[in-house]
């Protein structure tokens, strides 16, 4: 199981209309609203370091209101 934290940056005013939409995603585990350089951080889960990459961070991308987004996966 490959583990990775996303950060994402919302459009203004878009963190609590997202926030549900972010937990709604296959593979999402948890997800906050946090203050500092980016809106929300999911904890994110995959069978595979591209199962993270490409469907997890991709349908996350692919959101409404997402402007941008960094994944950092874990190495531990």
């Amino acid at each position: 199981m490959v583990r990775a934290f996303v950060m994402i940056k919302t459009a203004a005013g878009k963190s609590e209309v997202l926030l549900e939409s972010i937990r709604a995603v296959e593979g999402v585990e948890e997800a906050h609203i946090v203050a500092g350089q980016y809106d929300i951080i999911a904890e994110t889960a995959g069978e595979g370091v591209y199962d993270v990459m490409q469907s997890v961070s991709g349908d996350i991308r692919a959101l409404d209101g997402v402007s941008d987004t960094r994944t950092y996966i874990c190495l531990e």
